[in-house]
């Protein structure tokens, strides 16, 4: 007779082999590429204007590694545009890697048609997983937007002697020091409706590069001018500056000041040092969510 404590035993080890070769002979999980803060366009309005500039951001997380990255703009099947014209590039730059910050600039060429297209956003891993993402895209001429929203007239003064004219600098490198005053001048054009415009100084060392108004951390950078403007007419401006009793202000600020444009203390991350910095313009017209932007640098030697 088999004692109980013989027949415990023997159960033990076939259950521990049964469970053994189980997981041998099983398929090891495919795990997909994931994508975040994807961004299609300037904050993220999935459409473009052809001949300009056009922003695309994603944040990758890869199954395995990826092996590949794509974007495609095609022709919708059930639409007719004014020609076949469709869009393909592929990055090499990204493959291997596990994870990625996808950040490019393109031009989307003059000839591409206005009309509908779908934008396809492709991540193919090395695990044989593949992520895509379709969206619904636009491209228009831009004599055919309501609002067109492009810097003109920045113009940069150090204690009111003109250093930099629109992408002419009269002094290269753009330095300031401490105590002098910067008026940091921009106007936006081409607008209607409301939006929203801001001039900032924002260290390099923060890593910190908004392109829209809505990625602006107001810890990282010290403002200098906000000015929004409500309800305008077609082929509008906005300025950086008010115009008080005749007398020009609201664009500078002294290097060195415990206070911002808005008020806000100068200090943590903001506080004033040495270094490498950018003037950021940025605008953003919320009533057709439009944007636009402009990075120039500067040197602080404070």
């Amino acid at each position: 007779m088999i004692k109980p404590i013989k027949i415990i035993l023997a159960f033990m080890l076939i259950s521990e082999l049964f469970v053994s070769c189980k997981k041998e002979g099983e398929t090891p999980e495919v795990v997909s590429p994931k994508a975040e803060n994807v961004e299609i366009g300037y904050a993220n309005n999935k459409q473009a204007i052809r001949g300009r500039d056009f922003h695309f951001n994603a944040d990758i997380l890869a199954g395995d590694k990826i092996q590949s990255i794509q974007v495609k703009i095609l022709p919708k099947a059930e639409l007719i545009n004014s020609s076949p014209w469709k869009m393909e590039i592929a990055w090499e730059e990204f493959t291997g890697l596990k994870n990625a910050n996808v950040h490019k600039h393109f031009t989307i060429p003059v000839e591409a048609p206005e009309g509908k297209f779908d934008f396809f956003f492709i991540v193919n891993d090395v695990n044989g997983s593949k992520l895509e993402l379709k969206e619904d895209f636009q491209i228009f001429d831009a004599a055919n937007m309501p609002v067109d929203p492009i810097v003109d007239r920045d113009i940069f003064s150090r204690n009111d002697d003109m250093v930099y004219y629109m992408n002419t600098y009269v002094e290269d490198p753009l330095v300031f020091k401490k105590g002098d005053k910067f008026t940091a001048r921009a106007q936006i054009k081409q607008i209607q409706g409301d939006g929203i415009l801001y001039t900032a100084l924002i260290k390099r060392t923060l890593s910190h590069f908004p392109e829209t108004v809505d990625k602006l951390d107001l810890t990282k950078a010290i403002i200098i001018s906000k000015v929004e403007h409500k309800d305008l007419g077609p082929a509008s401006k906005v300025n950086t500056y008010e115009l008080v009793n005749g007398a020009i202000s609201g664009d500078d600020i002294i290097i060195g000041a415990e206070k911002d444009g808005l008020g806000s203390q100068i200090s943590g991350e903001r506080q004033w040092q040495s270094g490498q910095y950018n003037l950021v313009i940025l605008y953003k017209n919320t009533t057709f969510n439009m944007s636009t932007f402009k990075s120039i640098p500067i040197t602080i030697s404070y």
